[in-house]
């Protein structure tokens, strides 16, 4: 299974099976089998299956990359606030310290949210007038957009149940 590991380094783990016909695997919402690398070495294998095991790998995918926050830009703004499903901002700068403490929480609601919610990012260095469009004067500051109209915004590291609540506004049950 692969991982992200800290300062970003992707970890390996590998489940090695015994000869074995099936393999049953615990379900729950952070396991999902489509998800989970199986290999062994050849050695442990007779040679027999040796074959039909190196035919039938499933390779990694880690979950936190189907559900991370999306970086908008000067040419995707539009797109990125006009759908149907409702979307929070955060704009940020590389060099904020309250920005790289409330990027975890972004993210973590990003996966809890999935499908309710579209997140993105807007660096305000590299997109400053969008951050003057709306009267971003401190960062971080999460914005809300439904249907396009900006609902609420959130300045400064919050806590997540604070930005919990403001999403629950906003989100269909």
């Amino acid at each position: 299974m692969m991982r992200s590991g800290p300062l970003g380094k992707k970890l390996v783990f590998a489940i090695h099976l015994l000869p074995v016909e099936k393999l049953h695997l615990p379900t729950s919402k952070c396991l999902n089998t489509s998800n989970l690398l199986l290999s062994s070495p050849s050695s442990s294998f007779p040679p027999s299956l040796r074959s039909r095991c190196q035919k039938s790998r499933i390779v990694c995918k880690a979950r936190e990359a189907v559900n991370t926050v999306q970086v908008a830009t000067d040419a995707s703004w539009d797109t990125v606030i006009g759908g149907e499903t409702p979307v929070l901002v955060e704009f940020w700068a590389p060099w904020c310290g309250p920005c790289k403490m409330i990027a975890p929480v972004i993210e973590e609601l990003a996966q809890e949210y999935a499908g309710k919610i579209a997140c993105y990012k807007v660096n305000t260095d590299d997109c400053p007038n969008i951050a003057t469009k709306y009267g971003i004067r401190s960062i971080p500051t999460v914005l809300f957009f439904k249907k396009g109209e900006k609902k609420e915004s959130v300045i400064g590291a919050v806590p997540k149940t604070t930005l919990s609540s403001s999403i629950e506004k906003y989100v269909d049950v």
